[in-house]
């Protein structure tokens, strides 16, 4: 025991007492640069721990399980699902080929619960199905999605697929509209470069467009598990959605307003949105929890 002590003295010791290697600017540099990996590091444990502990519902693990099944099989766009996936992923809870009355049934019932997820491998089987995305499969209504940052395309799209889920805690939110008739269209806001508009490619700008492939927010392979909140099913009110996306969208354009990385954002502009429509506070827009989740969204709506 004592000899052990002794050489666990002797290496802490040796360690104290080093000299570095390198010295002048060279030394300084490479201590910045290991400062820098260490806050990269401990940001990332940290993102990490949020995104295992909240809106995890009430069986963490097994959405856990979930989210990985889906981020395997979730395919590079443009290459096919594989014929395994819905088995894999929703197989217990819907068989091996549900119908649309199956998937709506299902998927109202995870509405109800709270924050669900809506998959890619999910989305898939409904465009096998119907070929669009409507009230067929997913209950009217309006949602608020959430969904990872990053690339979609190939080589990077794994940053977005497993580091930007898990690590890089912030998302990105969008309003979509479901109808009794019709096909579902998304509000989507971003600077206009993301948009691929030259003019000004620095200002906040919003699109209202059909969800469907090829769509800002419509789950792919680097965007495969968005996070959905189901707002109101209230027919009256997701009949006047449309109404209302599209009066946003005009009054941003009117505004001309210079994307802001933590804001003015696409958060913010959902966040103004859901309290303009009575749909949350401001005190609740504020919470620290969701400027951490999706930075921006608590912004001053002036």
């Amino acid at each position: 025991m004592d000899q052990r002590l002794s050489r666990r003295r002797r290496f802490v010791e040796r360690i104290r007492h080093a000299r570095h290697p390198l010295t002048g600017w060279r030394r300084w540099a490479v201590i910045s640069g290991q400062a820098v990996v260490g806050f990269v590091a401990l940001f990332a444990v940290v993102n990490l721990v949020l995104s295992l502990s909240t809106f995890r519902g009430e069986q963490p693990v097994e959405r856990t399980m979930q989210e990985l099944q889906v981020l395997w099989f979730s395919p590079v766009d443009g290459r096919p699902m594989s014929p395994s996936a819905f088995s894999a992923v929703h197989g217990r809870d819907l068989g091996r080929d549900p119908d649309s009355a199956t998937i709506h049934a299902f998927l109202e019932e995870e509405a109800e619960d709270g924050v669900f997820l809506l998959d890619q491998v999910m989305i898939d089987r409904i465009l096998a199905l119907n070929g669009r995305i409507d009230a067929r499969a997913i209950p009217s209504g309006v949602y608020v999605g959430a969904h990872a940052l990053g690339p979609d395309d190939p080589p990077f799209v794994p940053v977005t697929k497993f580091l930007a889920h898990y690590l890089l805690f912030p998302r990105h939110a969008y309003v979509l509209v479901v109808p009794e008739e019709g096909q579902a269209v998304v509000l989507s806001a971003s600077q206009n470069a993301k948009f691929d508009i030259r003019e000004h490619p620095d200002r906040l700008s919003a699109r209202i467009e059909r969800w469907a492939p090829g769509a800002y927010d419509f789950p792919s392979s680097g965007q495969a598990l968005h996070e959905m909140t189901r707002v109101t099913n209230d027919p009256v009110e997701v009949a006047g959605a449309l109404e209302l996306l599209t009066r946003t969208q005009a009054e941003l354009e009117a505004r001309g307003l210079r994307y802001g990385l933590l804001a003015p954002n696409s958060n913010t502009v959902i966040g103004c949105l859901l309290e303009g429509a009575d749909a949350i506070s401001q005190e609740r827009r504020s919470s620290i929890l969701l400027a951490l989740r999706a930075p921006g969204f608590g912004a001053a709506c002036d």
